[in-house]
């Protein structure tokens, strides 16, 4: 089985990680520090992402479906 990620893709994941846990990590437009472990694996992976490296798509939220109701 292929990997998801590409090798260099989970070392900004890993760069990000080593970030945050030093405290230097900044998220966004904000630049608030971030503290999260998920947000900053999220980070790391949308740099991956800018860089073209093999990630895969973001999940988009799914629509709520419409229905025809039986009457």
């Amino acid at each position: 089985m292929a990997r998801k990620y590409s090798k260099s893709a989970s070392k900004d994941v890993e760069r990000a990680m080593r970030k945050r846990k030093k405290g230097t990590l900044r998220s966004g437009r904000s630049k608030k520090k971030v503290t999260s472990r998920k947000q900053a694996i999220a980070i790391g992976l949308s740099e991956a992402r800018q860089k073209g490296k093999k990630v895969p798509k973001k999940k988009s939220s799914k629509k709520k479906s419409s229905r025809k109701r039986k009457s």
